[in-house]
């Protein structure tokens, strides 16, 4: 996947943060970095083996996430109000 489409996938993420999450993930060996010399520069990222080995655990907790989400709203809202 190219950069530009994972800056658009991914709401919120600075320039910079995505950056630094894709060389960290490059540094562990979960994904490899393509640089195609042209104008502009084009950069692709792709899974490793070990990166695809990843996948179904990061998706269901993904799913988990989803599932909990409202829960987890209201845990911070309560947490938040006593502190308050």
């Amino acid at each position: 996947m190219r950069y530009s489409e994972l800056s658009s996938r991914i709401s919120g993420v600075s320039q910079k943060m995505l950056t630094q999450t894709l060389r960290g993930l490059e540094r562990d060996g979960l994904l490899t970095r393509t640089v195609t010399p042209s104008v502009p520069v084009r950069t692709d990222y792709e899974l490793t083996s070990l990166g695809l080995s990843l996948l179904d655990t990061i998706c269901q907790l993904k799913a988990w996430a989803e599932e909990h989400m409202a829960e987890v709203d209201r845990a911070r809202e309560k947490y938040d109000r006593r502190d308050s």
